[in-house]
């Protein structure tokens, strides 16, 4: 054992030497770490998927006849909007889906503060990841350097939290947390597998694809010294209200004078809302409503229209590369939202821009306004960004800052060196090879066989259909009748909507000038189903009808997460009864709770008794499809469709 651990030692050790002389590592599991899925029949080599042109998948035998004639190599060419789906674009989708940050970590650390000078820091981060001696975990657990009250609830210096952090077997490093050597010291970033990966709880593999319902995204950004910059996907609504000292001012755009919020009583608001987030869910919506949604799985392959509204469908994989650009181009940095502050928040850009730098955990990236500098002035002087809005790396759409249906900000996120939106398109291509492993539930044949007649004869199948069991339709919040507000989430941006234009794909990064700019064909797309992803045109928005592949690894359900049972059903229902104390949601207990009237009630009852849950807009109500008594069906009827749906591949 003694020789093991000094190994261990000798290993995480040598990751942080190397960490000191390269620019950033992140942890990409070997194929042994992987809990690998069912082997499957292989397609043809000539029905594989070889290109993607506005969301039409072209077989390898179509593009072979195609590429023939000079009219099928012009519809193929990256200057029409066509991306090539080969192993070199898969490749670079998995390593951009485990390790790019697009430069979040410069947000998330110097200016939020996680993990640089407050209670969570990058030492005890690491400390934490050497004391697991390479077994991994599902939770790290991580000891506070100092003693913090957040929303009433005092964190003591030396305790330990649960992060719902990943760390894989054999690992010495964080599933999703890449670190990054910039400006002279490690800093924290956050990729895709951070929320679409997780590790299994028996043997500590890493699931591809699968949810993380357990990782606290609100807790870690609340232990940040500056989660005030994240103030515009909280329930702030008036900056006006936390205004104390009114000689703190800004020039604003028009030359007038506005001072700038209290820090202090504005971080205590912004804590104290993110902090309520439910465990396995973040908020990347501008509604001013504190309601953080699901993290969906990346079994993404027919399972279009994306994101639980839907709103993501344009463009490229049917708006899969939408969503992936989404994550970074304005979820993980709220600066690129200056330029359209006005219009989403009604505050101008450079009171917006001092709100979110005048704290800044950095002192580089902190705002003083006693400087006689404008915020932007400052900003820009300190951006190691210089060619984009905002701090991540990205290109400058012609819409900018409008929102379109490819881009709710008008930026795509796009390293150097690569093509214009590239990264967004290959993790697009890699997610949708992701098959989820096998379900560790026992059914014979008889009962699934039985399960799938009554999900048949319950009609469960009429928006559940097809190879992916969804019909791609978004449905109404009124309809569907679950909880409300997040159908609405994109509302300013759809009011904001403009003609969505993009680069070729071949353009190259930076953009040159006079590159080649398209137009994203919109025209096929539903006007009534835009207006539901986004609530716009009268409507009160909607959901989108979810695929039911690897349902086992996504509770628990529905967009809030709000339908959760834990292993006792009878003690442990709801939000506040699982994910709120450390319980993992029982995937075959909470699915009984989608489809079991009597159970639903309970859940519903234990969500409204948590304030935090109900604050946190959690209810579990809604999509009210009984397969029980009440409808006429039996116990084992129930029981089977359970097992059916659990085990679909």
């Amino acid at each position: 054992m003694k020789g093991r651990k000094w190994i261990l030692y000798f290993g995480v050790a040598s990751a942080l030497a190397i960490a000191l002389c390269k620019p950033g590592y992140a942890f990409i599991p070997t194929e042994s770490q992987i809990l690998q899925p069912e082997p499957t029949t292989m397609e043809k080599n000539e029905d594989k998927p070889a290109y993607d042109l506005w969301g039409r998948t072209i077989s390898q035998k179509e593009a072979n006849k195609l590429l023939q004639t000079e009219k099928g190599r012009a519809l193929l060419s990256p200057q029409n909007g066509a991306v090539k789906i080969d192993q070199a674009l898969l490749d670079l989708g998995r390593k951009s889906f485990y390790e790019e940050t697009f430069g979040n970590e410069v947000f998330l650390t110097d200016i939020i503060g996680a993990f640089y000078n407050g209670p969570l820091t990058i030492e005890n981060l690491q400390k934490a990841v050497k004391e697991l001696n390479g077994e991994g975990t599902t939770n790290l657990r991580v000891e506070l350097a100092e003693t913090v009250t957040i929303g009433g609830k005092t964190f003591k210096k030396g305790t330990k939290i649960d992060t719902g952090l990943d760390v894989a077997k054999g690992s010495n490093e964080v599933l999703g947390l890449p670190i990054v050597r910039s400006e002279g010291r490690l800093k924290v970033g956050i990729s895709c597998v951070s929320c679409h990966a997780t590790v299994d709880p028996v043997n500590k593999k890493v699931i591809e694809g699968a949810v993380n319902s357990d990782v606290d995204f609100g807790l870690l950004l609340a232990l940040g010294t500056n989660t005030s910059a994240y103030f515009g996907r909280t329930e702030v609504t008036a900056l006006k209200n936390y205004m104390k000292n009114l000689d703190k001012t800004v020039t604003t755009s028009d030359g007038k004078k506005e001072p700038l919020p209290d820090p202090k009583a504005l971080e205590a608001a912004v804590d104290e809302s993110v902090i309520k987030w439910p465990k396995g869910s973040f908020d990347v919506t501008l509604d001013s409503v504190n309601n953080a949604s699901q993290t969906p799985d990346s079994f993404t392959l027919g399972d279009h229209p994306y994101s639980w509204s839907g709103f993501s469908m344009a463009g490229s994989f049917k708006g899969l590369s939408v969503l992936n650009n989404a994550v970074h181009a304005q979820g993980s940095d709220m600066t690129t939202l200056a330029e359209a502050s006005k219009a989403i928040f009604g505050i101008d850009k450079e009171v917006y821009l001092g709100t979110i730098l005048q704290n800044a955990a950095n002192p580089k990236y902190r705002y003083d306004p006693n400087k006689g500098k404008k915020p932007s002035e400052f900003f820009a002087e300190v951006d190691p960004t210089p060619t984009a809005p905002g701090l991540n790396k990205a290109v400058t759409l012609p819409s900018y800052p409008r929102p379109t249906l490819i881009s709710l900000n008008g930026l795509i996120v796009s390293s150097p060196g690569t093509r214009v939106g590239e990264q967004n398109n290959a993790m697009s291509a890699f997610q949708n090879t992701l098959v989820p492993p096998k379900a560790p539930i026992k059914a014979t044949e008889e009962e699934k066989q039985l399960g799938k007649r009554v999900f048949e004869r319950a009609s469960c199948i009429s928006c559940h259909a097809g190879e992916f069991l969804t019909n791609n339709k978004i449905i109404s919040a009124q309809e569907i009748g679950t909880e409300p507000t997040r159908a609405k989430g994109f509302r300013k941006a759809g009011e904001l909507l403009t003609d969505p234009v993009i680069y070729s794909p071949d353009t190259p990064v930076p953009v040159p000038k006079g590159a080649r700019v398209l137009n994203v064909p919109v025209k096929d797309l539903d006007s009534e189903q835009i207006k539901l992803a986004y609530g716009i045109g009268g409507t009160a928005g909607g959901y989108k009808v979810p695929s039911l592949i690897g349902l086992y690894w996504s509770a628990p359900y529905l967009h809030e997460g709000g339908v959760a049972v834990g292993a006792d059903p009878k003690t442990q229902l709801g939000m506040a009864g699982t994910l709120n104390k450390g319980i993992l949601p029982d995937p075959f207990n909470s699915l009984r709770a989608l489809v079991d009237k009597n159970l639903r009630n309970q859940v519903v009852k234990a969500n409204q008794s948590s304030d935090d849950v109900r604050k946190a807009h959690v209810t579990g109500e809604g999509h009210d499809y009984w397969v029980d008594a009440s409808t006429g069906f039996s116990k084992q009827e129930q029981d089977a469709l359970i097992k059916y749906l659990l085990t679909l591949e």
